[in-house]
């Protein structure tokens, strides 16, 4: 079976029926987005997100704790807008993985992106995750299920995002060491101490794991803990060059992912914001359900 159609033990939606449920992405995209509300969208859609444990649903890691927060707040079918105190409060990890889900259970094959997205804050390239799925003629889409609708300004179409508007993490990185883009312009416009080339290190790690079907958290890390520029030594640099240089070959990038200095071990770090720093064990892929990578009709 084509690796991008299984479910891995984060996408993995359990016992969740496709029936009644759109094969379209563009239309399944619209469907996530009317489920999840970010957490720091409120105020531009006149919602104020009541403090406290809503917060912590973007610490759920698995699609199955998502699908579950949902069922809680509302026995509404999933293809019906919700009202925003029945969403699950997430991040754009949260609008990517659902949809990665969802094309995966229901025939496209489909991963998700870690990189920078250019159309939130002008001239800065923005911490941020999209789905991309492939077409019949093996090409593949980015779609930003996020933006799909609702108050977002874009010159674009968020169902084919340009690849000049969300730059996948391995570009990012190959522009700024040939010095055509400036790393301080990408990271967490709000947060001054995180951007640089540091930032978009880890970014291309999360988005080797994620390729391999290891979705974590944005939080989550593990490796040597590099939190600035200065930290990175030659043999990283090299090593991040090599993965940059990769991108587009899955061959490559699973060979790659085999190296122990790159692939996520069972027990990471978390620097969630609402829990503290943890360490966290991971369902092993050993545990995937049999029926995890078959999509169900």
């Amino acid at each position: 079976m084509d690796f991008h159609l299984k479910q891995s033990p984060y996408s993995d939606s359990g016992d969740l029926s496709t029936a009644g449920l759109p094969r379209d992405p563009a239309q399944l995209a619209r469907v996530v987005r009317d489920l999840i509300i970010h957490r720091g969208e409120g105020e531009r859609l006149g919602y104020a997100i009541p403090p406290g444990p809503l917060h912590r649903d973007a610490e759920s890691r698995y699609v199955t704790e998502i699908l579950r927060v949902l069922r809680e707040r509302s026995d509404r079918p999933l293809t019906e807008p919700r009202a925003f105190e029945e969403r699950f409060v997430g991040t754009c990890r949260d609008f990517s993985l659902l949809l990665c889900s969802l094309l995966r259970a229901t025939g496209t094959p489909a991963r998700i992106r870690c990189g920078f997205a250019t159309y939130f804050v002008e001239g800065f390239h923005e911490d941020h995750w999209v789905t991309e799925y492939r077409l019949p003629d093996g090409s593949w889409r980015l779609v930003d299920a996020q933006i799909a609708s609702g108050p977002y300004d874009v010159s674009f179409d968020p169902l084919n995002v340009p690849r000049d508007s969300f730059v996948v993490a391995g570009q990012a990185w190959r522009e700024c060491r040939a010095g055509r883009a400036d790393p301080g312009t990408f990271g967490v416009s709000w947060l001054p101490a995180f951007k640089g080339l540091w930032y978009i290190r880890s970014n291309v790690l999360h988005d080797l794991a994620a390729f391999n079907g290891v979705e974590v958290l944005p939080w989550d890390g593990w490796g040597p803990e590099i939190r600035d520029d200065g930290a990175l030594t030659e043999d990283q640099l090299a090593l991040i060059d090599t993965v940059s240089a990769a991108d587009g070959s899955e061959d490559e990038l699973r060979r790659l992912y085999q190296d122990p200095r790159l692939t996520v071990p069972d027990e990471i770090v978390s620097y969630t914001a609402y829990t503290g720093t943890r360490k966290i064990t991971l369902r092993p892929r050993s545990r995937r359900p049999d029926h995890a990578s078959t999509p169900r009709v």
